[in-house]
């Protein structure tokens, strides 16, 4: 069954880097505008801006919500260039309740344990920091570049991933296990209900168990920054400008959205899934018929995509000189699907839509769009690398 378009969520200035849910109801995004933005659901295909989370004086890198018995809402935990981490009351935002300091690069990752009493911090500094009622009780520094990952598994150990293409297993402090495989920055961890995923530049999702690979999941068709596991699926978002959802290993649907660079994503425990993107939005995709957006504001996303301008590029290993032409567009295709069309100079993708039984077209093919993808070096990220 398709994802269609639930809500979208306008406010922040620049690129939405992180995203984090708290049940079915709220949203917690971070962004490159230095803030932190709190969404309230307030009917079936809505939600509403809470409050603006003002404290960084630079990016703001991630987001985690902790789960704590003395604050009902949680508390709301960021991350950010600024080199620090501040703890948030998420029913009463106005000013940090704490901030953890000790990094000296951008905090570009944060997990929480199930129980939320043990924070991890990863960093372009090279380390992973974990943090106990406010202090550090380690620091992990065997990776030689950036910590773009990190995740708490339900026996207390911590998985990091890292720009070094490792991932590591640590207990107590004590590295006690590294994985290979990936062959790119390992850019994101989630914990899955047989042990975690990874998303990476090298285009793919890996499922692993902490002895090593189970399994590797391939359809993205560039770099890979995000993923987020809950209610049986896994969900990830790259710079193919798609959310990808799988289970058991398959590939079942993909959502694309009208921006490049999907930098986040989260599962909702309705089962609803949402995306930061390049754009400054978050975008709620459902497949409850009951809280899909109302069929004006669909129109208006469906004509989004289809006059996006999409980098050949990104679409992957795809030869522009043998697309096939428009007759392609007359024979049926697989739930989400989506083909490359050729038409004279135009090259336009469509993606089928198993409801209405016909192709949409989601976009148009440039040979070279505005570049948007974030160049790494060193570990780091950057808008322009210079030879």
């Amino acid at each position: 069954m398709a994802y269609k378009l639930s809500a979208e969520l306008e406010g922040h200035t620049s690129d939405v880097r992180g995203l984090a849910s708290f049940g079915s109801d709220m949203l917690v995004s971070v962004s490159r505008d230095n803030t932190g933005r709190i969404w309230k659901r307030t009917g079936p295909h809505a939600f509403s801006e809470e409050s603006v989370l003002v404290g960084h004086d630079k990016y703001v890198s991630s987001v985690v919500v902790i789960p704590d018995d003395a604050y009902p809402q949680g508390l709301i935990a960021t991350g950010s260039m600024d080199t620090t981490v501040c703890v948030w009351d998420a029913a009463n935002p106005g000013a940090p309740v704490q901030r953890l300091r000790g990094h000296s690069g951008n905090v570009c990752a944060l997990a929480v344990s199930r129980d939320g009493r043990t924070l991890v911090s990863g960093s372009w500094d090279k380390t992973a920091k974990v943090w106990v009622n406010g202090e550090c009780v380690h620091t992990l520094r065997e990776h030689e570049h950036a910590v773009w990952g990190v995740l708490v598994l339900d026996d207390g150990s911590v998985v990091t991933g890292s720009a070094d293409k490792l991932i590591r297993i640590w207990r107590d402090g004590q590295l006690v296990h590294t994985l290979t495989g990936h062959t790119d920055c390992v850019r994101a961890l989630a914990a899955t209900s047989g042990g975690f995923a990874s998303a990476s530049n090298d285009g793919s999702v890996r499922e692993w168990t902490v002895d090593g690979l189970v399994r590797e999941l391939h359809g993205h068709t560039s770099l890979v920054y995000a993923v987020a596991a809950a209610n049986g699926v896994l969900v990830s978002g790259g710079e193919d400008r798609s959310m990808r959802v799988w289970r058991d290993g398959t590939l079942q649907n993909t959502v694309l959205v009208p921006s490049m660079s999907v930098w986040a994503v989260a599962v909702l425990s309705n089962g609803d899934i949402a995306c930061g993107t390049n754009d400054g939005r978050i975008r709620v995709f459902t497949q409850d018929d009951a809280r899909v957006a109302d069929a004006s504001t669909q129109k208006q996303f469906e004509e989004k995509n289809a006059v996006f301008a999409l980098s050949a590029k990104a679409m992957g290993d795809v030869s522009l000189g043998n697309l096939p032409g428009p007759e392609r567009l007359k024979q049926r295709g697989d739930c989400d699907q989506v083909v490359m069309i050729k038409d004279g100079s135009q090259v336009t993708a469509h993606q089928w839509n198993v409801e209405r039984n016909e192709w949409i077209q989601v976009g148009h093919v440039v040979d070279a769009a505005a570049q948007t993808q974030k160049q790494v070096f060193d570990g780091r990220e950057y808008d322009y690398v210079f030879d």
